[in-house]
């Protein structure tokens, strides 16, 4: 590189693609029809625009069954977060695909398994946004009582435990196909997970091969796990949120300091900041927009929100990149919000060499900037599953 060469930024920009929008009104506003929302024309079309656009990972969001099983004048249906992320997985090359995925009602075993399947159709390019549920109707669903807080925090860091035990079950090399001896599998190379926790134990090994990442990253609301199981490793990204954009910078500092207090050097997860947004599109100011989105329903969120032009968000943008590794937006509608993203900010921010390439068949660890480690028990040497397989219980 010649001095004159400025090497390319490191900025990641996800994007959150549940429905229409983030705001609950924001059906009203797409182009889409909102039956066809839930159609695999309208999924792939969205995710497609965004990777085009540049983004270098896409989120999906979950859960929320309607409390009461009453459905509000703005619900929208949804599909699983997990299945529209594998449907889209073959169609692209470069966008991570991050499924939020339940941690208190879901069945850790499964979720390990479900996401380790993501990763080989996606080609590596899987995540997982963990989430804790604590919905009264979620809990109903299954027959349970709603979790507190304590125990969806340690639900939380028992199931992320669980998952990566279980992805590091098989060794890279476990599977064999040793045609003269007919054997497909290595059994000194499968392990089990042994987990053994208050709620539950999963003996594993997992069904799945390990993933193509090895570990899948993973990420968590800030204030989701305690700051041992961050210092433990529990979280490879931590996702900021504050109460305006102005607040956003000064929490993001204060996280990286706590970050920095409770976990070795050089360890820290990385931080992506949460943005809602709204921009002047198709001919109407950002205000007036949000303003005609919340005279059919208020938009309640934990996050800061952005309303304003392109060029404002690209400089507040410019300015976030500098305290955390990423931001998540969060269009308040898809189809308007995402237009002006791809026309006018990322292409400025790129122009400015703040974000990282969107590269074809990178990896999201690579995105991340983590690297692959081996599996926990190929360096322990311990824990060798013997057959018959039917001792893997999970």
């Amino acid at each position: 590189m010649s001095g004159t060469e400025q090497r390319p930024g490191r900025g990641l920009l996800l994007i959150e693609l549940d429905g229409d929008g983030g705001h609950p009104a924001a059906w009203r506003k797409s182009r889409t029809a909102p039956v066809a929302v839930l159609g695999p024309a309208r999924l792939r079309d969205t995710v497609l625009a965004a990777e085009s656009a540049g983004f270098h990972a896409a989120t999906f969001g979950d859960g929320a069954v309607p409390e009461n099983g009453a459905v509000p004048e703005n619900g929208a249906a949804r599909l699983n977060a997990l299945q529209r992320a594998a449907f889209v997985a073959p169609l692209t090359r470069s966008i991570a695909l991050v499924p939020e995925v339940d941690t208190v009602y879901t069945e850790p075993f499964h979720v390990s398994t479900q996401l380790a399947s993501l990763d080989y159709v996606s080609r590596g390019r899987a995540g997982w946004l963990v989430r804790a549920s604590g919905s009264g109707a979620e809990a109903a669903a299954v027959g349970r009582e709603p979790a507190g807080s304590a125990r969806r925090t340690r639900e939380a860091a028992a199931s992320i435990e669980v998952g990566r035990r279980l992805w590091d079950t098989w060794e890279d090399d476990a599977v064999i196909k040793d045609v003269a001896t007919g054997r497909y599998l290595d059994v000194d190379r499968l392990h089990y997970a042994d987990f053994e926790g208050p709620d539950y134990s999963v003996k594993g090994p997992s069904i799945i091969p390990r993933p193509l990442q090895g570990p899948l990253p993973v990420l968590v609301p800030a204030g989701l796990l305690p700051p041992e199981a961050l210092a433990g490793g529990a979280a490879d990204a931590v996702l900021v949120s504050a109460p305006t954009p102005d607040l956003l910078a000064a929490e993001l500092r204060d996280t990286a300091a706590s970050l920095a207090r409770a976990n070795p050097p050089g360890t820290q997860p990385a931080l992506i900041a949460e943005l809602d947004i709204v921009l002047d599109a198709r001919g109407q100011s950002a205000a007036s927009r949000l303003a005609e989105l919340d005279a059919r329903a208020f938009w309640e969120s934990p996050r800061a929100r952005f309303v304003g032009t392109a060029a404002e968000l690209t400089e507040l943008l410019a300015g976030l990149l500098t305290e955390a590794a990423g931001v998540r937006l969060h269009p308040a509608v898809v189809d308007a919000d995402l237009e002006e993203l791809a026309q006018l900010v990322l292409p400025e921010l790129r122009r400015r060499r703040l974000l990282a390439p969107a590269t074809p068949d990178a990896t999201f660890r690579e995105l991340l900037g983590l690297p692959r480690p081996v599996s926990r028990y190929a360096a322990a040497g311990t824990a060798v599953v013997h057959f018959p397989a039917s001792r893997a219980g999970n």
